[in-house]
């Protein structure tokens, strides 16, 4: 049997008859620009997340660089994120004219530790960008309590975190502003590059949109940049929004079949769930000593596997210039050669779900 990281085809067949209609009105109308589709998404968006304002753009990595802008960051000033996490959050940083300044993880959850935020704050510091990674959310009321007293801006990374919650708070809800990818393999995903940022912060918002737009079409009062969500993906979106509890039920569901099997592995850690965290499992990441011999056996068993992140972001070349060693991060370290993602999606059959647990328990058994 072979098993695919996720199957994005599985999911379109399950809704095809929506998604073809949908498209072939966009088509009709040639509403492909900032068209009603993509208004009516931004609504929608942000009353699922519960926000007053969502202002979609191209990607996800466009709105972490827009919010920054719109807070205006400037050369120089110090951006504090997690060292483990995607690059997006990162090098839009640098490209919004900021310092980056990373931030050991919690070893067990994998985001931000907020108790090595404090030591790492200067006078150049401005904000914070804590990523709910995988799935889980960070631990938030630290952070938001740090940056309170520090009189710094939050934006929360929510671009793998798709209605989870902290504390009943649901994510994109308790920072300055948040962001999201809406990348094919989110767990809302579009059929192509998609994004927004949602905030209450009526001024942030207008002055995004504006921004994301050329600066104001016809009159332009500031220079801006060409960052749309257009009107297919938008129709998409919205098609599947309805379907997205349900998918995150279902990811849920195999996530607890993957523990109840992996505790009888002891050798096997798997994701831990903070408390008063919910985690929606973007991603499903399990740990283990021998990590490369486990992908290649589960590769050669037809079971696809991804390394959500081969290494902390300190260590990679892009970040060279900064000289960070292993012990500037020690958790993040330790987990870029333990970590394996195993394939987790709503359209996983029982069957499936059972032959990736057989063939981790066989695999283990050779690597031992």
């Amino acid at each position: 049997m072979n098993i695919p990281f996720v199957d994005l085809h599985a999911q379109y067949l399950t809704i095809k008859s929506e998604i073809d209609g949908v498209i072939a009105e966009v088509i009709r109308q040639s509403a492909f620009i900032r068209s009603k589709h993509v208004i009516d998404f931004e609504a929608q968006w942000a009353k699922t997340v519960g926000v007053r304002h969502c202002v979609s753009c191209a990607n996800g990595t466009d709105a972490i660089y827009i919010v920054m802008r719109g807070l205006g960051l400037k050369p120089g000033d110090e951006v504090i994120t997690t060292a483990h996490s995607w690059i997006s959050t990162s090098e839009t940083i640098t490209q919004a004219g900021g310092r980056v300044v990373f931030c050991d993880t919690d070893r067990e959850t994998f985001t931000i530790d907020p108790s090595r935020i404090e030591s790492l704050i200067t006078p150049r510091t401005v904000g914070i960008i804590p990523v709910h990674l995988y799935g889980q959310p960070a631990d938030m009321d630290p952070i938001l309590a740090i940056a309170a007293q520090r009189r710094l801006w939050v934006i929360e990374d929510c671009a793998q975190a798709h209605l989870a919650e902290y504390k009943g708070r649901q994510v994109g809800t308790m920072g300055t502003a948040a962001t999201f990818s809406f990348y094919p393999g989110k767990n809302l995903g579009a059929m192509g590059d998609a994004g927004c940022l949602v905030t209450n912060d009526d001024k942030l918002a207008s002055w995004s949109e504006l921004f994301a737009r050329h600066g104001g079409k016809g009159e332009h009062t500031i220079e801006g940049i060409n960052s749309r969500l257009d009107g297919i993906q938008a129709a998409i979106l919205s098609v599947k929004l309805p379907h997205l509890m349900k998918w995150t039920e279902e990811r849920r569901k195999i996530a607890a079949q993957y523990d109840d099997h992996f505790a009888k592995l002891p050798t096997v850690r798997t994701p831990r769930i903070a408390a008063n965290r919910t985690h929606v499992y973007h991603l499903y990441v399990i740990r283990v000593e021998n990590r490369d011999a486990l992908q290649h056996h589960l590769n050669e068993s037809g079971i696809a596997t991804m390394l959500n992140y081969s290494k902390a972001l300190p260590y990679y070349p892009a970040y060279g210039r900064l000289g960070h060693t292993p012990a500037d991060f020690p958790n993040a370290y330790h987990n870029q050669s333990r970590i394996l993602s195993i394939p987790i999606y709503p359209e996983m059959t029982d069957e499936m779900v059972a032959h990736v647990v057989d063939s981790v328990s066989r695999a283990i058994g050779l690597c031992a």
